[in-house]
């Protein structure tokens, strides 16, 4: 049961796109840092960015070492 007065706006998906858009890009990028860096696509020289995600590699079950 709604109360009354308690209306919920609908938001037009044309407002919603871009912050989907942005939302899969940022994970993208995170998934990309998380599994893919310090590999064959490095993008930073060093074992840097390896070491601080190292545990997400092995939680997420990226073979790593």
């Amino acid at each position: 049961m709604s109360e009354p007065g308690l209306d919920v706006p609908a938001l037009p998906l044309s407002q919603l796109a871009p912050w989907a858009f942005f939302g899969v890009l940022l994970a993208a990028v995170a998934v990309f840092f998380v599994g893919a860096e310090q590999g064959a696509f490095s993008l930073f020289t060093g074992t840097a960015v390896h070491e601080w995600v190292h545990d997400a590699r092995h939680l997420l079950g990226y073979p790593c070492h």
